[in-house]
């Protein structure tokens, strides 16, 4: 890698007086005398291609260059000072990164608040958020793939925090033979119908979820793709109230009249995957999350 000639002194001498117009004042700031502010800026446009300050009497005036090479420097020295603060943070035990499964019953706007408020604590910390289903949410957890998980399982030797109900319904499309005109449906004839349900995005193992006794089914990996489905009149489903409220809303998917109520509520907990050692950040992130949704 090729080593910068001019260094982050120079750039911020260079954006200082532009930003203060003068000599002077830029000296002042940075607390440098006139001379040394006057050699810094000399070295520079000696070091670049081209000039990218001259002065116009007792003025500081940019080139053409040194306007272009204004927003490099002030985005050179922004990355820096945020290098630094990372670098606080780390010496602090700030996790650079916190990692969160989340079973995809939970749709993602719910977290959305969370995120936001985590962000303004601690703004040099990245998430990275796993979409899981089924075993795939357990294996998260097991395998440590994710710092905190949202799940419908609490595995053996670990402890959780309820968070939220899912309802599960099962819809149609509006014109679907089994809501089109129709005073109830049997279980019976439902298994006659196609049904779209989610694949288990466990590696080891898949499992089975819900009401599965439809002669024909379509495997899906997201909800995002059963709903696209069920609304286009191919299928129903079981699907999670909160994914679907604009459609319900609209008329545009309907509940299904079952004779005998197949609606089932899912509950949801948070976990942590490492509760006596998890970071500063993954337990801010927990707690916001509780604090953001109703349990």
């Amino acid at each position: 890698m090729k080593i910068p000639r001019v260094s982050l002194e120079q750039w911020l001498a260079f954006k200082t007086i532009v930003e203060q117009g003068s000599y002077a004042r830029a000296a002042e700031i940075l607390n440098k005398s006139q001379s040394s502010m006057s050699y810094t800026i000399n070295r520079l446009n000696q070091q670049l291609p081209q000039p990218v300050l001259v002065l116009d009497g007792r003025k500081a005036v940019m080139t053409e260059a040194g306007e272009i090479l204004y927003r490099y420097a002030e985005q050179l020295l922004r990355q820096a000072n945020e290098a630094e603060e990372v670098a606080a943070s780390l010496a602090l035990g700030f996790e650079s990164e916190v990692s969160l499964a989340v079973d995809v019953l939970l749709e993602i706007d719910a977290l959305i608040c969370a995120f936001e408020d985590f962000s303004q604590q601690f703004p040099h910390t990245r998430i990275r958020v796993l979409e899981t289903s089924l075993s795939g949410t357990s294996e998260a957890l097991l395998e440590r793939q994710a710092d905190l998980v949202i799940g419908a399982v609490t595995p053996v030797g670990f402890s959780s925090t309820p968070l939220t109900r899912i309802v599960m319904l099962p819809v149609a499309a509006a014109d679907h033979a089994l809501v089109k005109g129709r005073d109830e449906v049997s279980e019976l004839e439902l298994r006659g119908f196609r049904q779209v349900v989610l694949r288990d995005t466990g590696a080891r193992r898949e499992q089975d979820a819900g009401w599965l006794q439809s002669e024909q089914r379509w495997t899906v990996s997201h909800f995002a793709t059963s709903i696209k489905l069920v609304r286009s009149g191919l299928a129903f489903a079981f699907l999670p109230r909160n994914w679907i409220e604009r459609e319900l809303e609209s008329g545009e998917l309907q509940p299904i009249p079952l004779q005998q109520s197949l609606q089932r509520m899912i509950q949801l907990y948070l976990m942590l995957a490492e509760s006596h050692t998890a970071g500063p950040a993954t337990r801010a992130l927990a707690e916001l999350i509780l604090a953001r949704i109703d349990a």
